[in-house]
């Protein structure tokens, strides 16, 4: 049995290293917009469902791993930004509020599956028009959920607190697919 990582993420494929030195990526593109419709867990569970089914065909016998991370604003599930105007867009709506990051996982293993999600609580500062240039300028915020990454806090302060696990926002709860992955292997 070998892990095979869903994701084409690079900040996924970091993180499983703190689980598994040895795995493989394989990751087929889905249509996540039809999950949007749904409920904002029930759509970061479906996404991260079909992520995992659409791999798991070729990898029958081995220990899939999937996941999908939305941001919520007021009920609203903020995506990926599609250019740098609407980064910045998203970015100014998100100021000075809490919003919540849902990371949906599923872990397959022959006819096992677990298919479940966390949920953390991010507060951001208000960020001043000169913040949100400089960090939308640097690229970073445009392959993100909501546009942000926690890890890049330390150079652009837009995040004032979390609560809940600071994997999750980055889009791979460790902890929690580690204890799923003991759970399933039993």
């Amino acid at each position: 049995m070998k892990y095979v990582l869903a994701s084409k993420s690079p900040r996924r494929q970091e993180l499983m290293k703190l689980i598994s030195s040895d795995f493989v990526v394989v990751s087929e593109d889905i249509n996540e917009e039809s999950s949007y419709t749904l409920s904002p867990i029930n759509a970061v569970e479906d996404i991260a469902k079909r992520k995992g089914e659409a791999v798991e065909k070729l990898y029958p016998n081995d220990l899939i791993i999937s996941a999908d991370t939305i941001v919520v604003l007021d009920d609203k599930i903020i995506g990926k930004p599609v250019n740098k105007v609407d980064a910045k867009r998203i970015l100014k709506e998100l100021s000075g509020k809490t919003h919540y990051v849902h990371t949906g996982f599923r872990i397959k293993y022959l006819s096992k599956e677990i298919l479940t999600h966390v949920t953390s609580e991010v507060i951001f500062n208000q960020l001043s028009d000169e913040l949100i240039d400089k960090y939308v300028a640097s690229g970073s915020p445009l392959d993100k959920a909501g546009a942000y990454g926690v890890q890049d806090n330390d150079k652009y302060p837009i995040i004032k607190k979390v609560i809940g696990s600071i994997d999750n926002v980055i889009g791979f709860p460790v902890k929690e697919i580690k204890e799923a992955i003991e759970q399933i292997k039993k």
